[in-house]
């Protein structure tokens, strides 16, 4: 099999044929440690989404997407005031939808699908947001991650969120050798006990935006050094 190479920023860390060399084992104690530190480092780390109600979390949740939660609160806290049902939001009009979210980006796909998908929570699941994935899934505007958010902070069911910085940090960190979403997650349930799962994310999250930023992490004060391959290979060329 050929050699693969991936990165994460801007910097070529590892090989699959490197990456295959670590047991489960290995990458369990890794992510085990990893967790317990960034607990320590962020006790207070938690869903930034602000929200009274599945529906409203799942109309957030689809507005965040390529967007800061900090804008997106200050969308909805305009937009949840007058609207905040789904039967609400069926009569409002697409224009005037687009109008209130179009600071969040890619506003005209995003009010497309917030419309669609309050037409079918009123129609289909009787004005209840759905609590399983394959119900959620269903739904205009909704992936694994979105449906992964409202299982996680609404019904209590475990499940890990794979954003951005959990893709980068997984990599870095060389307990991943993948981009894919679903991928990484299937392999990080098989890594991580269950009763971290959601808050694992949360704890990536605010790793990844202090420390671990994309194109310029503050390595020298990170305390993960160790198991991490990009540290390595960058200390190597200095």
């Amino acid at each position: 099999m050929k050699e693969l190479i991936f990165t994460t920023g801007r910097v070529k860390i590892q090989s699959l044929k490197k990456y295959r060399k670590m047991t489960k084992k290995r990458k369990k104690e890794i992510l085990g440690k990893a967790i317990a530190e960034l607990k320590k480092l962020f006790p207070d780390a938690k869903i930034q989404l602000q929200y009274d109600s599945s529906f409203q979390l799942l109309v957030a949740t689809i507005l965040s997407a390529q967007c800061t939660d900090e804008r997106v609160n200050k969308v909805t806290a305009v937009l949840f005031a007058k609207y905040k049902t789904p039967e609400d939001f069926m009569r409002l009009s697409v224009e005037k939808l687009e109008r209130l979210v179009y600071s969040t980006g890619y506003y005209k796909a995003k009010s497309k699908h917030i419309k669609s998908m309050s037409k079918m929570l009123v129609e289909d699941f009787d004005g209840n947001v759905p609590d399983t994935m394959n119900k959620l899934l269903l739904l205009s505007g909704v992936g694994r991650k979105t449906a992964n958010v409202i299982l996680g902070h609404v019904f209590d069911t475990p499940a890990i969120v794979v954003d951005t910085h959990v893709t980068r940090i997984v990599n870095r960190l060389n307990i991943c050798s993948s981009k894919n979403a679903v991928k990484i997650e299937s392999e990080l349930v098989e890594l991580i006990d269950k009763k971290d799962w959601v808050l694992f994310t949360h704890l990536m999250i605010n790793f990844g935006r202090a420390i671990c930023s994309a194109r310029s992490p503050k390595c020298s004060q990170c305390s993960l050094n160790d198991y991490c391959a990009h540290f390595s290979i960058t200390q190597k060329k200095n």
